[in-house]
């Protein structure tokens, strides 16, 4: 049982000694990658040589039963701790989505409801803002668009953790958010009381550690500069500042206009361009592997929903999980855990499956 940990073992091995080496440390990009892989297989063989002693443990009960009564009470407890230490190794052996240990770009964008929709935009990512905090993520605005009333009309986020293992990276919790969020409430535009349902959109991508990750070819850049608009201030209005940059293979158009200088924003636009291209990139190779993604829904519509955040009834549910609770209020304030841990455990159940069906 769990042949193929041996072959884990010796890649951790050769990891380790990957570590210890001073040259390895010179390439921050290759240095990041391996310490991320180190850290996956170090919780794989903690898990196996927890499984492996309890293994042992009941053994030698078995084969003492006859002689000592202690240890064949200890029996029960040893089986029962064989299968719970098994089926967490069998989840830490299921092959983890590449992109776990990335940081993230993500964008926040108001859809159906117009005013109510855009303040809907702007919670959500004070939402994001809280959690990242609860898990010491630093956060960085990039760009964002305001609207009247407080509200957003889109923004786009990154957000960096510190962890080398990938099971604690940010894409490994926030790449269940893309898709269509929902809100049921009473706006503060409504004179009658009435409640008005609306929808904002959230795309996440797995940003890029070192530019050259992703080969992006200045020929295939259609790159238009023009003036800045929004608030006043100095260079707004006053300077072709703003940046919009087209990435014609994929059609991927990324525009910049909250710094102050072209230079920033070209930078800005490269690195959201970056994030946008690897994400199109793996979605390919899923397709191409025939791997069944939780795809993030691109329309704003309302009917096309993953969540709904029910403000009368202080009730959010997620729509792909079954996950429902009455505490609204904490979600908003940055409790998003158990609703992102639901995702995690249904994802892990659905890999699961598919790895029983491709057994039998």
């Amino acid at each position: 049982m769990f042949e193929s940990v041996s072959t884990l073992l010796a890649e951790h091995d050769d990891l380790q000694g990957q570590l210890a080496d001073p040259e390895l440390h010179s390439n921050p990009a290759r240095s990041k990658k391996v310490n991320r892989r180190y850290a996956e297989l170090s919780r794989i063989i903690a898990a196996y040589n927890e499984w492996k002693e309890v293994e042992d443990d009941l053994a030698a009960a078995r084969e003492l039963a006859d002689e000592d009564d202690a240890f064949a009470a200890e029996i029960p407890d040893l089986v029962e701790k064989l299968d719970s230490t098994a089926e967490r190794l069998r989840r830490l052996l299921i092959p983890r989505d590449p992109n776990d240990g990335r940081d993230v770009i993500m964008e926040i964008k108001m859809g159906e409801g117009g005013a109510e929709s855009a303040l809907f935009a702007a919670d959500l990512l004070r939402m994001y803002l809280h959690y990242a905090e609860s898990k010491k993520w630093k956060t960085e605005i990039i760009e964002q668009t305001s609207s009247d009333l407080g509200g957003i009309k889109d923004v786009q986020l990154a957000i960096k953790g510190k962890s080398t293992d990938p099971a604690e990276g940010v894409w490994a919790h926030l790449k269940y958010e893309g898709g269509v969020h929902r809100v049921q409430r009473v706006p503060a535009t409504e004179s009658q009381g009435r409640i008005h349902t609306s929808a904002a959109g959230v795309l996440v991508f797995p940003e890029v550690d070192e530019p050259e990750e992703v080969e992006i070819h200045a020929n295939d850049l259609k790159i238009d500069v023009y003036r800045s608009s929004g608030p006043g201030g100095q260079s707004v209005n006053t300077t072709d500042s703003a940046v919009r940059i087209t990435h014609l293979p994929t059609g991927i158009v990324v525009a910049m206009q909250n710094e102050k200088s072209q230079l920033q924003n070209r930078e800005a636009g490269m690195r959201v361009l970056r994030a946008r291209v690897l994400a199109r990139q793996q979605e390919e190779i899923d397709a191409e592997a025939s791997l069944v993604r939780k795809s993030q829904i691109r329309t704003m519509d309302r009917s096309e929903r993953i969540r709904t955040y029910n403000f009368p009834e202080n009730r959010v549910a997620d729509h792909r999980t079954g996950y429902k609770a009455y505490n609204l209020d904490a979600v908003m304030n940055g409790a998003l855990e158990p609703v992102i841990q639901s995702c995690i455990t249904s994802d892990e159940e659905a890999r699961l499956a598919e790895i029983g069906d491709n057994e039998q």
